[in-house]
């Protein structure tokens, strides 16, 4: 394996796409929420027409070995007129992949349902669906041109062993290191002892450590601050940071800790779903940002680091190149910035 190098640093501003096209909120009355079926190989590629650089997914190991896109811990369906709840982990490849419409003609899977963070139960009704997949088909049916972030997902009310947490990470390696050709490759995990373990385990691709920055509070202290997650990356080996964004919009100062840490930030959260919220970060040297309205949000990011006129055949190289280069500079002075990044902090607490 080609060795990593010791920092990951975007050479611009990093759109990711979450779970494809956008997570299903099926709660939300925001139709865009619930267009395409999560996770998806249909919403990875309807992600990858727009100006996106990675599509963001969770992969869990099925009972049998078998690396497969699911977010939740448990899966739903009706049987028998009662929903019924099933660990995801505990079903085999087969039996996860009855779940949801199928790809064989004539073939009929369970209904899905989903439960909510606060209990309530949902038909997994979306404009467009798509069947549930593995990894390996994800590799194999997904446009090339698209990197993965890869989210290792652990059960957070489960203790793992090592050994446990080493077998289901080689397992996933096994798939990565057969299909993942020439394409752009991020690990990332809330798991603490998963997102070291995968940088022990290979050398090959950055990994990211996930975190909320404090917003919830944790039996594991690693992942409780942004203090924390900096500790966590510089004893392991870490390349960077997924943070929830709020918790850097209510501390702008660790952006540059971070960055002295030799470490890339990338965000995740609602708040990336605004494109002024998303424009303030790449000011602030940010490296990237996880969202779900894909095509508005890269829209509005190639609209501010692109200028129209670099494509413009009538300018000569080097004035589109100091037009590019005028497209990044900041628009507001150092005493409005100052100014933004007090405000923010209040912003974030409504």
């Amino acid at each position: 394996m080609e060795v990593v190098k010791s920092a990951f640093k975007p050479a611009k501003f990093v759109v990711i796409g979450h779970r494809g096209k956008g997570m299903n909120a099926l709660a939300s009355p925001d139709r865009r929420m619930k267009e395409i079926k999560e996770n998806s190989i249909l919403s990875f590629n309807h992600a990858g027409r727009f100006p996106v650089d990675f599509v963001e997914f969770d992969v869990q190991v099925t009972r049998d070995d078998c690396p497969i896109i699911f977010h939740d811990n448990f899966i739903l369906t009706e049987e028998d007129g009662n929903i019924s709840e099933k660990r995801v982990t505990d079903l085999t490849m087969e039996e996860f992949l009855s779940y949801g419409p199928q790809r064989e003609p004539g073939k009929v899977g369970k209904t899905l349902f989903r439960k909510t963070k606060d209990g309530r139960v949902f038909d997994w009704n979306v404009e467009v669906d798509d069947p549930l997949c593995t990894l390996e088909e994800v590799f194999q049916r997904v446009d090339s041109h698209l990197g993965f972030n890869i989210e290792l997902k652990f059960d957070d009310n489960l203790v793992f062993q090592e050994e446990q947490l080493t077998h289901i990470l080689q397992v996933i390696l096994q798939v990565v290191c057969k299909y993942a050709n020439e394409r752009t490759i991020i690990f990332s995990s809330f798991q603490p002892d998963a997102a070291q373990l995968i940088r022990k385990l290979q050398d090959t691709y950055p990994v990211f450590f996930l975190t909320n920055g404090g917003s919830e509070i944790y039996s594991d202290v690693r992942r409780n601050s942004l203090d924390e997650a900096i500790k966590l990356c510089l004893a392991g080996g870490l390349q960077g940071i997924v943070s929830e964004v709020k918790a850097i919009f209510r501390n702008p100062s660790m952006i540059p800790r971070i960055k002295e840490s030799n470490l890339a930030l990338l965000t995740y959260g609602q708040l990336n779903n605004v494109p002024e919220a998303v424009y303030m970060q790449h000011l602030m040297g940010i490296n990237g940002v996880i969202v779900d309205l894909v095509q508005e949000i890269a829209e509005a990011v190639s609209d501010f680091i692109n200028p129209e006129t670099v494509g413009d055949e009538s300018l000569s190289n080097s004035v589109k190149e100091e037009k590019a280069k005028e497209s990044t500079k900041l628009e507001f002075s150092q005493g409005e910035l100052s100014f933004l990044m007090r405000l923010i902090p209040e912003l974030v607490q409504q």
